[in-house]
């Protein structure tokens, strides 16, 4: 039963394929069918036309034929009034009179005529009548003859209503004055040849119709398997799914070009799904460490206020203790918010104030600055001289002391080093800030610039900070066009280089 109702299902859902106005299907069949039948129409037409042309032609010809081999005596016809009849009759004799002609032919109508109106029926009453033309056309007929030309057949209708197919001839010499002869036979058995041939046509284009309805049904199923099976896999591709693909070669150039154009898309879609689940759970780990970060400062002012609502406030040491660290734990919150909010105008806009700045001078400006964070650890300075770059000058100098302050907290204080270098390469300004202290290690390096992160969980707060600096850096950095890169080696120090766009000085 259950394998009865599928085949059931499966034959509603091809009958509904092929029949339904909508389908590629039905429609590449329909009309398929349509320019045929079009075509075998026109075949049709055509071969009518040339058909009757043809059969004309022939039956013209023998006619000529026939009347070119009379011998003039066969028509055995005397002109009333003439006293010589140029055929062999006596004057006055009856046209009609068997003694007189010797010729009668079947399905033939046959009459002399002249160019002075003259117009003799031979056969009568027993044959076909003989159409007659008028005196100009008789005229004209005349003339071509005896000038020797061709003239053509022609189709006109006698006084009975038969149409027929009328040929002119001269029965003799031009130079005796003998009238001219007119043949003509009936049309009806040609036009019936060709309607026969016709219906025998229409049968075998309905033959060839229904056979290449089947015949074209099975072509087109096969060639639209790709096609199908394309969406087979589509219905397939869910959010879960979008890392599988369809097959780019099928054989059909259009069905390629389309596979290829949705694996594209799938690849989109794949990559928008990953950036937005990679965004989504940096945003957790975001908003969790911020929270984190201000609970502790928060939770450490609270707790000095309730040891000073219990009497610590009377003493003054522990009251000048508690308000010096509630004080340093509200600068490091004003200092995180700074931060947060910098992050936030930085992603929103991330394209700043720019003017020229000559680096080499940026630094030389800052050298005080560094040599006093630096306390006893070395600081040497190698510049390029007049190297200049796009950018802002405050938000430069917060990227060189973050790194320098970096690079402080991570050396020894009286054995520390660290090197600022500015060259210029290839088109670009190459600021580098080195140190030799403790280094980073290897896994920590592609996670370094994300906020909140610390290569240390063991490291204290105050040591380490919230863990924004780097991720600011990279951010001011990459608003400029530029780019951070970062080396480390455990025991031998961290270098962390920038490089920027050079451009022309104004000046």
């Amino acid at each position: 039963m259950v394998s009865l109702l599928k085949k059931d299902k499966h034959l509603w859902t091809w009958l509904h394929q092929w029949i339904s106005p909508r389908s590629l299907r039905s429609q590449l069949l329909a009309r398929s069918l349509f320019i045929l039948a079009a075509l075998l129409l026109l075949i049709g037409i055509l071969q009518f036309w040339i058909m009757e042309s043809f059969l004309y032609r022939n039956q013209a010809k023998t006619m000529e034929e026939q009347l070119m081999s009379m011998p003039p005596v066969w028509l055995g016809s005397s002109r009333s009034g003439a006293t010589n009849n140029p055929f062999g009759g006596q004057s006055g004799s009856d046209p009609r009179g068997s003694g007189n002609r010797f010729l009668y032919i079947p399905d033939r109508s046959l009459a002399l005529f002249d160019n002075q109106n003259g117009f003799e029926d031979i056969f009568g009453e027993d044959g076909l009548t003989a159409p007659r033309l008028t005196s100009v056309e008789y005229q004209n007929i005349t003339d071509q003859i005896n000038d020797k030309q061709h003239v053509p057949y022609r189709i006109v209708t006698d006084n009975r209503g038969n149409e027929q197919l009328i040929v002119f001839s001269s029965p003799g010499p031009r130079n005796r004055g003998l009238p001219m002869v007119q043949m003509g036979t009936a049309t009806k058995p040609l036009k019936d040849l060709i309607v026969k041939q016709l219906l025998i046509f229409l049968m075998l284009s309905l033959l060839a119709m229904v056979a290449g309805l089947i015949l074209y049904t099975k072509a087109l199923r096969r060639t639209l398997i790709p096609l199908s099976s394309m969406v087979d896999t589509v219905q397939r591709i869910d959010a879960g799914s979008l890392a599988e693909r369809l097959p780019s070669v099928q054989g059909q150039q259009e069905v390629d070009q389309l596979a290829l154009s949705f694996n594209g898309m799938l690849e989109r879609l794949e990559d928008s799904f990953e950036a937005e689940r990679e965004s989504k759970e940096q945003m957790q780990r975001f908003l969790s460490d911020a929270s984190h970060e201000l609970r502790t400062p928060l939770t450490s002012i609270h707790g000095f206020i309730e040891v000073l609502k219990r009497g610590a406030a009377s003493n003054s040491e522990q009251l000048y203790s508690a308000l010096n660290s509630m004080y340093g734990e509200s600068v490091r919150i004003n200092k995180l918010v700074e931060d947060l909010l910098m992050l936030t105008k930085l992603d929103q806009a991330p394209q700043q104030e720019q003017e020229v700045i000559q680096l080499d001078s940026l630094l030389l400006e800052m050298q005080p600055q560094l040599v006093m964070m630096a306390q006893e650890r070395q600081v040497h300075l190698d510049l390029t001289a007049e190297v200049h770059v796009m950018a802002d000058a405050y938000k430069l100098k917060q990227v060189v002391l973050n790194l320098f302050h970096n690079a402080v907290q991570h050396t020894d204080s009286d054995q520390g080093t660290i090197s600022i270098t500015l060259y210029a390469v290839q088109h670009k300004a190459e600021l580098t800030v080195k140190d030799n202290g403790s280094g980073i290690e290897s896994e920590h390096l592609p996670h370094i610039f994300e906020r909140f992160y610390r290569t240390s969980s063991s490291r204290s707060r105050k040591q380490g900070g919230a863990g924004l600096g780097l991720a600011i850096t990279r951010s001011i950095v990459e608003s400029y066009g530029g780019k951070i890169t970062v080396r480390s080696q455990v025991g031998a120090g961290t270098e962390f280089t920038i490089s920027l766009p050079l451009v022309k000085s104004e000046a």
